[in-house]
């Protein structure tokens, strides 16, 4: 990978970890406003379903910026694009659209039909 591509793949995680982190601060404040006492339990019940689905995908998202974080070094220390397991080049198409795999495509495929025959015994 060129210093051109690699400073392409660090702007986007950069870019997609503050819109998550900025994602979670409106969260957060909408949390604090919407503590209103709600008199209909159908209300009620709807608005803390909405907050735990929205805490849930938030609670997502962190794990999220721990990998986005993972990417970055890995841009830092030079093996940002090598699959973890075989050691080849993951493909750039695969890294567009998944800036935080850590597996080339043939990896993990591998290792999603070795899950699904564990999970299916």
């Amino acid at each position: 990978m060129n210093p051109r591509q690699r400073e392409y793949f660090r702007k986007k995680l950069e870019s997609w970890k503050e819109e998550i982190l900025r994602e979670s601060r409106e969260t957060l404040e909408n949390l604090q406003e919407e503590s209103q006492n709600h008199p209909d339990m159908a209300d009620r019940a709807s608005s803390e379903s909405d907050r735990a689905l929205e805490l849930r995908t938030r609670d997502r998202q962190r794990k999220l910026i721990a990998k986005i974080d993972a990417a970055l070094k890995r841009i830092e220390d030079g093996t940002y694009g090598y699959c973890e397991e075989t050691g080849d080049a993951i493909g750039l198409a695969r890294l567009d659209a998944r800036p935080i795999a850590t597996l080339s495509l043939e990896a993990q495929e591998l290792h999603e039909r070795r899950e699904k025959v564990y999970r299916d015994e």
